[in-house]
């Protein structure tokens, strides 16, 4: 983890071993009456550290708020607890804290999202620091953008969800979430709590502002009722298995 090294232990593992660095990337956000409001950064922040391990990488404190939660994703901005940036404020945050990894002499970043609605502002932040990196004659620095569910195999679905997998969208404070924070950190769940519902249906377009009737009573989107720890040791090991695998074989990612 860069935050707890020295400055100088830091210095020598960019700039002479030129380590890359993982960045997880975040939210404040609620996932339901059963769990705490952080699973978009313990999830992300967890596999970055695995991954590391496995690819002599450096770990980046998290981002540990995000985009405003929408509502056919993650619920909705308008329930307690959500607390979120502006999107342009995260571009801006995140462009600045690339920039500086650049000027320490890092030139490899993955960024490692555990919130969906970060991605179109993860975007421009990083565009945006690669813009202003080559101004300053960094013409090398380059960032990858993971978001880990995409590393969940068809195989993997089908051993985790009982029923027909209804889409990711509609994941929210589900199986996916709750079994890997079982997994991770089963003290900040409560399987009592974990609400049995169907899985949201949402018309063809959105509102705003929000209508909160749309949202189910729970905040969840889907049903965690069949959420385990066992489910969430697959997913885990799943994810951080291809996602080393395609930081080791992406040329994009290899030292220049």
């Amino acid at each position: 983890m860069i935050d707890e090294l020295a400055w100088t232990e830091y210095r020598r593992r960019v700039q002479d071993e030129r380590q890359p660095v993982l960045l997880p990337l975040g939210a404040l956000e609620q996932h339901g009456p059963h769990m705490s409001m952080n699973p978009d950064v313990i999830i992300p922040t967890a596999i970055s550290a695995a991954v590391a391990r496995n690819i002599g990488a450096l770990v980046a404190p998290p981002f540990a708020y995000g985009a405003k939660s929408q509502q056919k994703s993650g619920g909705g901005n308008h329930l307690c607890g959500t607390t979120s940036l502006d999107g342009h404020t995260l571009s801006l945050a995140l462009k600045d804290v690339l920039k500086e990894f650049g000027r320490h002499g890092v030139r490899r970043v993955a960024v490692m999202n555990g919130h969906y609605e970060n991605m179109p502002f993860a975007t421009e932040g990083i565009e945006l620091a690669i813009q202003e990196l080559k101004w300053a004659g960094i013409e090398d620095f380059h960032v990858l953008v993971i978001s880990y569910w995409d590393f969940v195999t068809e195989d993997t679905i089908g051993q985790v969800f009982p029923a027909d997998f209804t889409g990711w969208d509609v994941e929210h404070g589900g199986i996916l979430e709750t079994s890997l924070m079982l997994h991770l950190k089963p003290e900040l769940v409560d399987m009592a709590l974990a609400p049995a519902q169907p899985p949201a249906k949402f018309p063809p377009y959105t509102v705003f502002p929000p209508l909160p009737a749309w949202t189910p009573p729970s905040g969840c989107l889907s049903s965690p009722a069949a959420a385990t720890a066992a489910k969430g040791k697959l997913l885990f090991d799943v994810t951080v298995a291809g996602i080393s695998a395609a930081l080791r074989g992406e040329p994009y990612f290899q030292p220049s």
